[in-house]
């Protein structure tokens, strides 16, 4: 007991000198990316098997069109036009995809500079650490599950209208003994859940051809919906509502509305994140990854606003139904109800997918996550005859049923979001660090100075907006941060030169892209719910409870051991097939 005990003193107070040299143990990190193969191999090996590399741009492309239409417009569209945007919650999905985009960039340099699994988890530990990896992941993970839940909730919905059913509750067993909001219990989605887990467990390439399928019947019946909007619906609904004691106009919620149904609906756009995680499996990281990964974005961000532009034709926004914009739509309508029938199956092609994709991106998180033994090595095995994750996909699997089973689709929609902007608020600030900082060559000082005050001039200038009352003053503030913000990225540009150019593919525009996704992603974060907020808070705690109960002492007892020879350096990147 006492070894047990010096043991755990000495690893707690050499984490605590570790931290005392946070800068120049960044700076090791950002310079040893290309001249770490070997730890790569050996953390790799902690999995067991190898994942195999199958997948071509086109699947990436279809992972991530199939990962993030389905989600957004037939569970989150409704819900932001009729208590956000209304009808300009077209503005909402561009401003959300251009914000997305930015991201995917950032995300793009790191997953060809380093291919292996894990995304934004193994891209924060290789520039800011572990604990800082391990807290932005543990919230994504949980961001994952928690969407998921939702995605498979609505998929209940959307299957009872495909059959006709004129409520969902029929396919759900109401308990009358537990809270409301808790009380339905939904078989259905507990079914879905566990029938994908079944599938991404077998096979990447089989889930890929799956995924496939479902993704081109689900983009026909896009197509048909944007048709059928179009040619039936009236443009007189963008500008008036259904009842004229509510707000008219294109913004009837004015411009913070816009961006508030902006964070609303950015929920839509995290299957590409998940597509991120998998290059470890992508044949020719160089040449598929930016086109899997951005080409998604901008295609999935054009079909968004083409159908939140159809949702706004077919009915004023004071009139969409909040849980079924679409279908709703035409449930009254005679000799049109069956256009209902069909979008319930369109969307429910949509869900399927979604679902199925980010099931994939949350168990390789999970792995790399166990990979680097800040949560069990159990996490991290890879089955030998499938090359999947297998340990991870079950456990996040069945977390994702039992919340699925019985919390209402409302609840959990309030519960996410905040963590997958969060961490994309880091990835950006960690390419730049990338970038700038190099070690014994560059000081990593005016880079961190940098995007401290970059971000609290963004936080300065989106609490403004957010509160402040409106005015001539207001709009000086305003105008004051904008300059400023300008004038230090300006003087940034200028004065500090970049540490070393991506040897493949590279972020355009640096530093102005990521820095624009830094003020956009905290510009967004500011519009969600004080629940977002309290979720984030709850589980970051959890989060660091575990680290410090556990996590610490897992991965210094690892590095003793010789497992991990330099410390939260072990992911990166390996030689890449051209």
């Amino acid at each position: 007991m006492e070894t047990h005990s010096s043991s755990s003193f000495s690893n707690i107070k050499s984490y605590l000198q570790a931290l005392s040299d946070t800068p120049n143990r960044l700076s090791r990190r950002a310079g040893s990316v290309s001249t770490s193969f070997e730890e790569t191999s050996r953390v790799r090996a902690r999995s067991g098997g190898d994942m195999k590399r199958s997948l071509r741009w086109y699947d990436l492309v279809g992972f991530g069109v199939g990962g993030m239409v389905g989600a957004g417009v037939f569970v989150t569209s409704g819900r932001a036009s009729s208590l956000c945007a209304g009808p300009a919650v077209v503005l909402s999905y561009a401003i959300a995809g251009f914000c997305a985009l930015l991201s995917a960039f950032c995300y793009t340099e790191f997953a060809v500079d380093m291919p292996v699994a894990g995304g934004a988890f193994s891209y924060i530990r290789i520039t800011f650490g572990e604990f800082l990896a391990f807290l932005t992941g543990a919230n994504l993970i949980i961001d994952y599950v928690l969407s998921n839940a939702a995605v498979a909730r609505s998929f209940t919905g959307y299957l009872c209208t495909a059959l006709g059913i004129s409520t969902e509750s029929k396919l759900r067993i109401t308990v009358n003994g537990l809270p409301k909001g808790f009380n339905e219990i939904d078989v259905v989605a507990v079914l879905v859940v566990l029938a994908l887990t079944v599938i991404i467990c077998y096979s990447t390439r089989e889930s890929s051809m799956l995924n496939m399928v479902l993704t081109v019947l689900h983009l026909v019946f896009i197509v048909f919906v944007i048709v059928i909007g179009f040619t039936r619906g009236e443009t007189k609904n963008f500008t008036e509502p259904g009842d004229q004691n509510h707000a008219s106009g294109f913004f009837p919620f004015g411009a913070s509305g816009v961006f508030n149904g902006a964070a609303m609906v950015y929920l839509s756009y995290i299957g590409y994140d998940a597509v991120s995680t998998m290059a470890e499996e992508v044949r020719n990281p160089v040449k598929d990854i930016p086109v899997g990964v951005s080409g998604s974005v901008i295609l999935v961000t054009v079909l968004y606003c083409l159908m939140a532009a159809s949702m706004s034709m077919l009915l004023p926004y004071d009139m969409i139904d909040p849980d079924a914009p679409f279908s709703g739509a035409f449930m009254g309508s005679d000799g049109w109800r069956w256009v209902s029938n069909v979008i319930g199956v369109g969307a429910s092609f949509g869900i399927l997918t979604s679902l199925l994709v980010a099931m994939l991106g949350q168990a390789r998180y999970m792995c790399v996550i166990g990979r680097s033994s800040v949560v069990p090595a159990w996490f991290a095995k890879v089955h030998p005859k499938t090359s999947t994750p297998v340990n991870a996909s079950v456990f996040l699997g069945i977390c994702t049923a039992a919340i699925a089973l019985f919390t209402d689709l409302q609840i959990l929609l309030n519960l996410v979001s905040i963590g997958t902007l969060f961490v994309f608020y880091m990835v950006a600030n960690a390419v730049i660090y990338k970038r700038y900082v190099s070690v014994g060559v560059t000081n990593p000082w005016p880079t961190l100075s940098f995007l401290f005050c970059f971000s609290l001039t963004s936080i300065l200038f989106t609490l403004l907006w957010q509160f402040a009352p409106p005015g001539k003053p207001k709009e000086l503030m305003l105008g004051a941060c904008t300059a400023i913000a300008i004038a230090v990225l300006q003087l940034f540009h200028y004065m500090v030169p970049q540490a070393r150019k991506p040897e493949f593919w590279g972020v355009p525009l640096m530093p102005w892209i990521p820095s624009m996704s830094i003020f956009l992603n905290i510009f967004l974060l500011s519009s969600l719910d004080r629940p977002s907020y309290v979720r984030f808070g709850f589980f970051s705690a959890l989060a660091v409870l575990v680290y410090v109960l556990y996590s610490v002492h897992a991965s210094f007892d690892a590095e003793e051991d010789g497992t991990l020879s330099q410390k939260n350096v072990e992911l990166v990147k390996e030689s890449i097939e051209v």
